[in-house]
C-alpha cells in the first residue's frame, strides 16, 4: 500500500520540480481521466464475476443441452471469480478516487512552490518566458 502512495506523491513532486507548474497542469487531467477509466473498468469487471456466479447459481448456463450449476468444474471457477471480483468492485474502484484526490490537492498545495523553483523549464522554454534569463 506505500508504493501506490509513493507515486501519487512522488509523480507530481518530481514533474513539478524538473518541468514547472505548467507540467502539473498537463499531469493531472491524465491522471483523472486514466484513474476514472481504471475505477469503471475495476467496477465492471468486479460486477460481471460477482453475477456470473450468481447465473451459474441459479441454474441458468446451458453448455451443450446440460445445465451447469452448483458442484461442477464451471462454478468451482465462478467462485474463484467471485472471490477476486468482490475486492475489486468494492475497494479497489473507490479507492482511485482517493489516489486522483490526493495527487490533485497535492499539487495544488505546491502549485507555487513548483513555479518558483522548477530546474528543467528554463532549460526547454525559450528566454524570456517565465522568468527565464539568459
Amino acid at each position: 500500500m506505500t508504493l501506490p502512495a509513493m507515486l501519487v506523491l512522488v509523480t507530481p513532486f518530481l514533474v513539478g520540480m524538473l518541468l514547472g507548474a505548467q507540467a502539473i497542469v498537463g499531469l493531472l487531467p491524465g491522471a483523472l481521466i486514466s484513474g476514472v477509466a481504471m475505477a469503471i473498468s475495476s467496477a465492471n469487471a468486479g460486477g460481471a464475476w460477482d453475477n456470473a456466479k450468481k447465473y451459474i447459481e441459479a441454474g441458468q448456463l446451458e453448455i451443450d443441452g446440460v445445465i451447469k450449476g452448483k458442484k461442477t468444474p464451471e462454478h468451482d471457477a465462478a467462485i474463484i471469480g467471485d472471490t477476486v471480483g468482490d475486492p475489486l468492485k468494492d475497494t479497489s474502484g473507490p479507492a482511485l478516487n482517493i489516489l486522483v484526490k490526493l495527487m490533485a490537492i497535492f499539487s495544488l498545495v505546491f502549485y507555487r512552490f513548483f513555479d518558483q523553483t522548477s530546474f528543467m523549464l528554463c532549460w526547454i522554454s525559450p528566454v524570456g518566458t517565465s522568468g527565464c534569463t539568459a
